[in-house]
């Protein structure tokens, strides 16, 4: 598609912040306005379609995909979310750890261990630890306390957490994404782990670099978008 503006602003309204094209306010890819929470998250889309050539690139518009997903999807279904995210807690990823006497399992004590404490002593939750692959079921006291806590956060935050979660297949490493003081770079290296050590083992492939490169991107693109959505709900 070409470029069919010229000027890109944004402007406060009764209801929240949004972007205008020469004027005219954005509505979501769903058809709805498109209402943001604050100003910097209305400057990062507007920065978007800023950098836009003469020819418009869907794929370039990640935080515009994200606040349509949080606007059209979360908001009207935040249920469906949050079954998905206790999901992810059913089947923590910093929960399943190698077999202690492998080398492996003591990286993933040093790097996983920390942030799962962290979230357990910050959500009072407890989380099975496990070696190797057999399932053991979370305690189902901790998932509804889990439960709870994602019930407070609202379709901005929900639409972030929902793709860092994914990203690191890990609700433990999606939530302390969420905090203020957060690491981005240190929490993909967590997610990151098994694949990177792997890498290491026996050799890496280009392909496989470029797709752990845009999964890293989309990651702190997710948590930059969740730190312009506001103070986290607690």
């Amino acid at each position: 598609m070409k470029r069919f503006y010229k000027d890109v602003s944004v402007a406060e309204t009764d209801l929240g912040w949004t972007v205008h094209l020469d004027g005219r306010p954005i509505k979501t890819q769903g058809g709805q306005p498109q209402v943001l929470p604050s100003e910097a998250m209305a400057e990062m889309l507007a920065a978007e379609w800023r950098a836009q050539g003469e020819k418009i690139d869907p794929a370039s518009f990640r935080f515009r995909d994200m606040a349509d997903y949080a606007l059209d999807v979360v908001a009207r279904d935040a249920e469906s979310v949050i079954d998905k995210l206790v999901g992810y807690a059913e089947t923590d990823t910093l929960c399943y750890r190698a077999d202690p006497e492998e080398p492996l399992y003591r990286r993933q004590q040093e790097v996983w261990e920390p942030i799962l404490a962290a979230m357990e002593a910050r959500e009072g939750v407890t989380l099975h630890r496990v070696s190797g692959i057999v399932h053991k079921a979370q305690p189902a006291t901790s998932l509804d306390t889990l439960r709870q806590r994602l019930a407070a956060l609202g379709p901005f935050h929900l639409a972030a957490l929902e793709q860092l979660t994914s990203l690191a297949a890990s609700l433990c490493v999606g939530l302390e994404a969420l905090e203020e003081a957060a690491d981005g770079e240190g929490l993909w290296a967590a997610a990151s782990l098994e694949e990177e050590w792997q890498a290491d083992l026996w050799g890496r492939e280009e392909e496989a670099e470029e797709r752990r490169a845009r999964r890293r991107g989309d990651f702190l693109a997710a948590m930059k978008f969740a730190g312009t959505a506001g103070e986290v709900a607690r």
